[in-house]
């Protein structure tokens, strides 16, 4: 009797052990650190946190100029160019025309803008189950693209980039 006691608990111990392990696997998270472009003093670090299918991305910047300032995933991790270019252009792997998201066409990096408070620092959140963190999926892997914040706003009209302006801060989005 005891022996088929302990055969149970050792059984229920090694299901609980696996739920737990799938569970944890279920959760991928990345950190980046944004460096300066175009001259700016612009730093910062983004979070991407992946969980049941959806990405949770946070952005914190600082040395912005006060005002609203457009962010968007460019095409290539590639932050080399002092102007930050070497990034691409807006990531878009759907082939739809640039706008604000959510809001009928837009490209799958139009993330959109936020508010840089009186000192320069200012933060923004979005979550989609339009991303995944390196599961291959073409159309939704931001794996190996880049992070841009402009100088200014989108205005989520103007083709292909919504006439934000400089790239002030730029990050590889990469392991």
């Amino acid at each position: 009797m005891r022996k088929i006691f302990a055969s149970i608990i050792l059984i229920l111990i090694v299901i609980i052990g696996c739920k737990t392990s799938s569970n944890s696997s279920n959760l991928k998270k990345m950190n980046v650190i944004f460096e300066p472009k175009s001259n700016s003093s612009v730093s910062g670090t983004a979070t991407f946190i992946e969980k049941n299918g959806k990405v949770t991305f946070v952005a914190n910047l600082a040395g912005l100029k006060p005002g609203v300032h457009a962010i968007h995933i460019h095409e290539k991790s590639d932050c080399t160019a002092a102007d930050g270019s070497s990034a691409g252009g807006h990531w878009n792997p759907t082939f739809k025309k640039h706008g604000k998201w959510g809001v009928g066409e837009y490209h799958k990096g139009d993330i959109g803008n936020f508010i840089a408070d009186e000192k320069g620092n200012g933060t923004i959140t979005l979550t989609t189950d339009e991303w995944c963190i390196d599961c291959g999926d073409t159309n939704k892997d931001i794996l190996g693209k880049g992070l841009i914040v402009h100088q200014g706003a989108d205005d989520f009209v103007t083709q292909p980039t919504g006439n934000a302006g400089a790239r002030v801060a730029c990050s590889a989005i990469i392991k």
